[in-house]
């Protein structure tokens, strides 16, 4: 059983020594224990220091990509290198390592394909009490969304099972946290919270300039990748509810026309066949996006086997060389 450690990272010089001293050495269960960076297009010294520390891989981008972008390509250089189980954490040192023991259990025991460490939010000092109350909600929405009861769902210390991390598709290029837990809710993947203890703030965090603009880009998230998985749910409500209001502004129209001389309203009847137009519109647009949304499915099904044979290619061809290293030693 192979363990990978990655930690995204976008000038961490001064913070990655401390995040690397808290990576457990040892898990019972574990025999193997990787550590692996993708450095994000630092502009510091992340790499030397990587190095330094003994860190086994690094995954070197030259340009600044984005969460988003760094973590599958974490997680795309942990399967090729044979990982069978991936932890996700922060290169400013916002979780504790020492709780990765914790995070990975589920999965070693078989219950879990995902675990999602919960910070407990409530408890964080530099919290302030409008932040809280805003992940609560946003935690409440996404929970909703994606079907699951995953209690802190912006947290990034995470554990996936080799065949979890081979599911996972990240459309977005902002942040991959809200994405993944609706995709994986609606795949029926089985998911466990944990809870983990956060480090004191040693940086603000780089992944938005503002609280409002975090939650307008994840508002989009969330919207974009709920219609993406529900596509006939949100556009046949979305017809039926123009569709209903067109016909109440029409059998207004009808009503005052037959009522008065007939004359006036031909506002109402202007309003009501516009309003009509789209409701059937939408209708139909439903079922065109939802047979779209099945063949994403299919197609997801045939990347996961594609991903699965290669994967597995690559993990037999390093252990070969791998083996051949020893018999040559």
């Amino acid at each position: 059983m192979k363990l990978i450690i990655q930690i995204p990272c976008y000038n961490e010089e001064r913070t990655l020594p401390i995040t690397f001293s808290q990576l457990p050495k040892y898990i019972k269960g574990i025999d193997e224990i990787e550590y692996l960076i993708i450095n994000d297009g630092s502009k510091d010294k992340t790499v030397e220091v990587a190095k330094k520390l003994g860190i086994h891989h690094i995954v070197d981008m030259m340009n600044n990509r984005g969460l988003a972008k760094g973590f599958m390509a974490g997680i795309h250089a942990c399967l090729s290198l044979g990982a069978d189980i991936i932890v996700n954490t922060d290169g400013d040192n916002q979780y504790s390592g020492y709780d990765i023991e914790k995070l990975v259990q589920p999965i070693l025991e078989k219950r879990a394909e995902i675990v999602i460490g919960d910070r407990e939010t409530d408890n964080i000092e530099h919290f302030s009490p409008l932040k809280k109350r805003l992940q609560k909600l946003g935690s409440s929405v996404v929970r909703k969304a994606s079907n699951t009861n995953v209690s802190d769902t912006t947290s990034g210390f995470r554990a996936y099972s080799r065949d979890a991390a081979m599911k996972l598709n990240v459309l977005s290029e902002y942040t991959y946290t809200l994405e993944t837990i609706i995709d994986a809710g609606h795949k029926k993947l089985a998911i466990e919270n944990v809870a983990i203890s956060t480090n004191e703030k040693l940086r603000d965090s780089r992944l938005f300039k503002s609280m409002w603009g975090y939650i307008k880009k994840s508002a989009i998230t969330i919207t974009r990748t709920y219609t993406m998985m529900k596509p006939l749910k949100v556009f046949l409500s979305i017809g039926i509810i123009f569709l209903l209001i067109g016909l109440a502004i029409g059998g207004r129209f009808i009503y005052h026309w037959l009522t008065s001389d007939g004359s006036g309203h031909i506002q109402s009847l202007i309003l009501s066949s516009i309003t009509i137009s789209v409701g059937v519109q939408s209708i139909f647009f439903a079922f065109v996006a939802d047979a779209i949304s099945a063949n994403r499915k299919v197609n997801d099904e045939l990347l996961y086997r594609l991903k699965k044979l290669e994967y597995n290619y690559l993990q037999e061809k390093n252990s070969d060389v791998h083996t051949n290293k020893k018999d040559v030693v």
